[in-house]
């Protein structure tokens, strides 16, 4: 969806490597040198996208340093916070609280209310004038129909859940199960020789399936056995570098995992998945 947005918007376009903040004082800086392509005048607006989980790679976003290049350089940053918004930080307040950075210094925040909070929809946050163009110019907001009232108090009521409003500590136990979890369910993973992506603490946990051929299969095994898990490949990824993705709930217990874990084990001796052990699997 960034990138589609992006080309629909018609700016130009410039990538700079994955969580690499050197990388990208670097692009920053040729394009404020260099200016826009035949006038050489200077860019209007620069801005700068990043995810806070990456949904394919299971990483947290550098967001400490993107801010302080993009401080250096006068660009501004918009920030994707569709898996970490409900699941990062103490109080879940998503990648700005698990890094320490100000709210304030990201330009524009974005997230979805259909996986933590288990309704529908979106928002985006920031500053007044940004809501107000959006309001009058985005054709998500003039055409499509509005959340319904139920799906609104269903995402009311989650947002007082995880902050504590509701009078009880069910949201903290939520946040410490779910990162319990993944830290569990990703050592297991490991243990067993699969080459796993991401960090610690990130709920979302792809594995390495690299042959395309392996995807549909992989699919089937665990279908078969009662998983339900996604399964990455070309166009979403390069087409050798495929993979199939895990998404942790808190609401799953020790012994669902357990079971999930023995599956999964199986089915990497089947389908020879134990990279991190061979090249071979």
């Amino acid at each position: 969806s960034i990138v589609n947005g992006a080309r629909t918007s018609g700016s130009a376009i410039r990538c700079f490597r994955h969580n690499d903040t050197q990388h990208l004082d670097e692009i920053l800086k040729e394009a404020i040198v260099l200016g826009q392509p035949r006038t050489r005048r200077p860019w209007k607006k620069i801005m700068i996208i990043v995810e806070g989980i990456y949904s394919m790679e299971g990483e947290y976003c550098d967001l400490r340093n993107v801010v302080k290049v993009c401080k250096k350089y006068g660009a501004y940053v918009y920030l994707d916070e569709a898996h970490s918004i409900g699941a990062m930080g103490s109080t879940g307040r998503g990648c700005c609280e698990y890094t320490g950075v100000d709210p304030k210094d990201i330009d524009i925040m974005m997230g979805t209310f259909t996986k933590s909070f288990g309704g529908m929809g979106g928002y985006i946050a920031g500053s007044k004038d940004v809501i107000d163009y959006l309001r009058t110019k985005c054709a998500a907001s003039s055409y499509h129909n509005s959340l319904s009232p139920v799906v609104c108090q269903q995402v009311i009521s989650s947002f007082e859940v995880i902050m504590g409003r509701d009078g009880t500590d069910i949201g903290k136990q939520k946040i410490a199960a779910l990162r319990d979890n993944s830290n569990y369910f990703r050592m297991r993973l490991n243990d067993m020789g699969l080459h796993v992506l991401g960090h610690y603490d990130s709920p979302i946990m792809p594995i390495m399936l690299y042959n395309p051929t392996k995807i549909a299969a992989f699919s089937r095994e665990c279908l078969k056995r009662g998983l339900a898990v996604v399964v990455v490949g070309f166009p979403a990824v390069p087409i050798l570098v495929s993979r199939a993705r895990f998404c942790l709930s808190a609401g799953h217990t020790r012994k669902d995992l357990d079971r999930a874990l023995e599956e999964i084990d199986e089915i990497a001796d089947l389908l020879k998945l134990r990279y991190a052990r061979s090249t071979f699997g």
